[in-house]
């Protein structure tokens, strides 16, 4: 009877106490659920031995626990508890193993830790989420006794204490940023989870849980494009690729398994294993890293963020600036299905002096209906190459949709199956419900680029990436990883094989993807997936696009006025002009989407929006070209330009563009103010001329475009006359519109279509400023003209 009440109660706790929901196909994995489980063994890192300071390597011995239960005040608590070896034959298993442990230096601010949870080498097998084998910096110097060893750069240090195991970062002024947390740090009752690794029942796979400690006040940022509240801190991530379904909810289209601290670091945990971050929520002083691997590989980055996001993307890559006519404006819906309505709202957009350089065709241009199968409808497109000529010489270029989920009815089902070109199932026989081409498998890379390569050779621009993120995670790939770690590595091969083609083909950098793993910014760009119409939606979508730019992604952008259901007016006009004011500019989802199927004044709106946009492309594209060489985002938290703001770091519904312009997008609806916080400094109005001081709120009215817009004092902003198409745009005539409440020299950034970048650096002579250096050598026509201030 009473091992029938333990198991019983051994039941509860699992399912009702966890409050696990059941696992239905695509759910995100939550790794740290494992680390509840009494039927797991677990080992707590307690002590360093056998290691070498000069090599960094040596080794942790952890002891082994088990979690139990106990009853106390008519309750029942889990704890972890010593535990001893149950292995046969015990001579062949330890109690508590000792397994390998290094540590790395890539550069004077970044580290490398890896773990083992088993007694073989590290692997050093080239990764798709770097960029190359990870440099090794000689710059550290190292310190010892007998309680522990110290390294130090001139950035910071690193402290590794033998026993009991910790590891304690600290910044060039010695303030602890953070440090590893075992059992009793802190004392508590509460049943915590230590820096440990399990060993599960069900399967013997290890998994890792990397406790660090949170200081009381520390906020965090990143995880990838996450919707959630902006600051991380007291939530629970898991970063399995998953459908978003919209952009308010906890499921990402692009979980990146990074982040940084306002305390001055950032870690990334280098795996496409399933990871799940708990900031705080199970334990407030504990940030715990969950990775269903059998490794434990992380890199710290020291710094402010612009430091952290330059080292980390340093690591796994920069993204290379699409495009020219990319940065125009994408003309969209839920689906133009024939060649007369392509050739008709290229017309119209010409009539109505819409600029725009993009036309999408969304699922409609097969013959049926979202049935991927490469080829235009021949009852529908009379000639598609003619047709797409005859458009590039009007200004505008094709971007193409597809996937790579191949249903039975589709034509090409039969082949892939036949040719071995899909993920199995987990049998390895059949393939799952649809044909999910694997990427992994040489073959199909081959077989799929063929087929992009046709489209692309007719003069098609870009290829929408769609989908990508319910790669079955129990499937079995070519190239002999299971589904646990090809699942989130499965958008990365995808943003790759299409960016690959495209570059080969046409000589651009653009995809224009949907899902993402790090690494992806390297295969620019993503936009945010299919956002509900709504206030919510638009201020979730900026903060998904700004967590991921803090994440390692220059270039993002997402469906002006929400994807599901025809935008409602009031909503479409504020998020044009948001729209207008981020990296790239899209209108998407159902139809209608063309302003003037609405009405004059929306077309006017519309209008006046890209026409702000066109005449900032060359601030535009400097910043573009300058984000990227740095690896920063274009659109960029408050925070990011002013680190020791402290009220920036609490904003989470405006943004810079570039490092000269401040938006604040209208979030209601029939307003055209609100509040908003400037940053240090002074701040001109662009629309009104009115001058504001920062470090305070202001209630501030928007013009006739309905955001507010401000310029960083003393900045040159680069202009030209808005055009139709950026093929339009004469690159010879640039006026020089100065911001200024002084006579102080002011500096700005400018590039020529596929040209250096360069710096504006103007001084105040007489009337007017003067421009130092023309780098032109004459051929630019440089007008310059102050700015009226108010």
């Amino acid at each position: 009877m009473k091992i029938y009440q333990t198991i019983t109660l051994l039941l509860i706790l699992t399912f009702a106490d966890l409050n696990l929901s059941a696992q239905v196909l695509g759910d995100p994995v939550d790794v740290s659920s494992d680390f509840q489980k009494s039927d797991n063994v677990y080992f707590v890192g307690n002590q360093l031995t056998d290691f070498n300071p000069a090599t960094g390597e040596g080794k942790i011995k952890w002891d082994r626990y088990l979690r139990g239960l106990g009853l106390n005040f008519n309750k029942i608590d889990l704890s972890l508890s010593k535990g001893k070896a149950t292995e046969f034959p015990g001579t062949e298993y330890d109690e508590n193993p000792v397994l390998p442990f290094s540590i790395s230096f890539i550069s004077p601010k970044t580290i490398r830790l890896r773990f083992n949870s088993r007694e073989t080498p590290f692997e050093n097998k080239p990764s798709l989420m770097l960029v190359g084998e990870p440099p090794k910096d000689n710059s550290w110097k190292v310190e010892q006794n007998e309680k522990e060893i110290v390294y130090s750069s001139s950035f910071g240090r690193v402290k590794i204490i033998k026993n009991p195991w910790h590891i304690e970062f600290y910044d060039a002024q010695g303030k602890l940023l953070t440090r590893t947390q075992t059992l009793g740090d802190p004392n508590t009752f509460l049943s915590e989870t230590p820096f440990s690794f399990i060993r599960r029942a069900e399967d013997l796979n290890r998994r890792f849980a990397a406790t660090f400690e949170l200081a009381h006040d520390e906020k965090i940022f990143g995880s990838g494009e996450s919707f959630t509240r902006l600051d991380k801190r007291g939530q629970k991530i898991n970063l399995t690729v998953r459908d978003g379904m919209g952009v308010q909810g906890q499921y990402l289209y692009k979980p990146i398994p990074f982040f940084l601290s306002n305390r001055g670091y950032g870690m990334f945990v280098h795996t496409s294993a399933p990871v799940t971050f708990d900031f705080g929520k199970y334990f407030d002083q504990h940030n715990t890293i969950y990775a269903a691997d059998d490794q434990l590989d992380l890199f710290i980055f020291l710094g402010n963020p612009k430091e952290i996001l330059s080292e980390y993307t340093a690591l796994t890559g920069r993204s290379p600036v699409p495009p020219l006519w990319s940065f125009g404006f994408w003309m969209s819906r839920i689906t133009y299905k024939s060649e007369d309505e392509v050739r008709d709202v290229a017309a119209k957009l010409r009539q109505y002096k819409i600029p725009s350089d993009v036309i999408h065709l969304d699922t409609g241009w097969f013959e049926t209906d979202w049935r991927s199968n490469y080829e235009f409808s021949k009852s529908r497109f009379r000639d598609p190459t003619k047709m797409i000529a005859d458009l590039k010489n009007q200004g505008f270029h094709i971007s193409l949709w597809q996937y790579t989920y191949f249903t039975p009815k589709n034509e090409l089902f039969k082949e892939i199956v036949e040719k071995g070109l899909a993920v199995k199932n987990d049998g390895g026989n059949q393939p799952f419900e649809d044909a999910v081409l694997d990427m992994s498998n040489p073959a199909a890379v081959k077989w799929y680029q063929d087929k992009l390569a046709n489209l692309l050779k007719m003069g098609v621009g870009a290829i929408k990436v769609d989908f990508g993120e319910n790669a079955p995670i129990s499937g079995q790939y070519f190239s002999g990883k299971s589904g646990l770690y090809e699942h989130n590595l499965y958008p990365l091969r995808y943003n790759k094989v299409v960016a690959d083609i495209t570059k080969q083909t046409t000589g651009d950098s653009i995809i224009w993807a949907r899902s993402a793993w790090a690494g992806s910014q390297r295969y620019p760009l993503h936009w945010g997936g299919d956002a509900e119409n709504t206030n919510s939606a638009m201020a979730a979508s900026l903060r998904g696009g700004l967590s991921f730019g803090l994440s390692g992604f220059t270039y993002w952008s997402h469906d002006a006025g929400g994807f599901v259901n025809k935008a409602p007016r009031d909503l479409y006009r504020r998020w044009m002009a948001f729209s207008v004011l981020t990296s790239h500019t899209r209108a998407h989802g159902a139809p209608p989407r063309e302003p003037w199927e609405y009405d004059e004044k929306l077309t006017e709106d519309f209008r006046r929006a890209l026409n702000l946009r066109y005449s900032l492309m060359p601030y535009i594209y400097a910043q573009a070209k300058d984000s990227s060489a740095k690896g920063y985002p274009m659109l960029r938290t408050l925070f990011f330009e002013f680190p020791n703001d402290k009220t920036s770091w609490m904003i989470e519904d405006e943004y810079m563009f570039g490092e000269n312009l401040l938006v604040a997008p209208i979030f209601e609806e029939g307003k055209n103010d609100r509040q908003v916080y400037l940053p240090t400094g002074n701040w001109i109005d662009y629309q009104t001329g009115k001058i504001y001081q920062g470090e305070k709120w202001h209630e501030i009215e928007a013009g006739e475009i309905p955001i507010i817009l401000l310029v960083k004092n003393n900045s040159v902003l680069p202009h030209v006359k808005p055009a139709q198409s950026t093929s339009e745009i004469d690159w010879n005539n640039v006026e020089l519109k100065v911001f200024s409440t002084d006579k102080a020299n002011v500096s700005g950034k400018f590039a020529l279509p596929n040209g250096d970048l360069q710096t504006l650096d103007l001084n105040f002579a007489k009337d007017n400023y003067v421009l130092k250096n023309d780098f032109s050598g004459g051929k630019i026509k440089w007008q310059i003209n102050r700015f009226a201030t108010k």
